[in-house]
């Protein structure tokens, strides 16, 4: 399991299992933020304890921070799946360094084209250097 804190430590997430990549995108929202994504469903293998805030944006997404220090902990989908889940992302950012070092980055084109880029070698260690 994977745990994540905000700086707080008002915010916790916990993560279920091993993803398989965490997520840099760059649209407007993201960039700005610098957080890199995991993907589940809420209350499936991903839970988010503690007090936070919301922004919604547009009709998909409300990003999500702790009231207290703002740190941005998830984004949940506005929408609930066909089979009655709802989205989730959690920050790897907030995790400890040594257990999330060497998942590999995904790039997201979320500014221009809505696709995922390919690959280029780089882990999430090499967002810290």
């Amino acid at each position: 399991m994977l745990e994540g804190v905000c700086l707080c430590g008002a915010v916790t997430w916990e993560y279920d299992g091993v993803p398989e990549g965490a997520t840099a995108c760059n649209c407007t929202a993201c960039r700005r933020y610098g957080a890199l994504w995991i993907y589940g469903f809420d209350g499936h293998g991903v839970r988010v304890l503690g007090p936070t805030k919301q922004y919604i944006r547009g009709k998909a997404l409300s990003f999500n921070y702790c009231e207290t220090c703002g740190c941005v902990t998830h984004w949940l989908g506005l929408r609930v799946e066909e089979d009655g889940r709802r989205r989730i992302a959690v920050n790897v950012r907030l995790a400890d360094p040594e257990s999330v070092a060497a998942l590999p980055i995904d790039h997201f084109d979320g500014l221009d084209t809505f696709e995922d880029l390919p690959r280029i070698g780089r882990c999430v260690k090499d967002y810290w250097a």
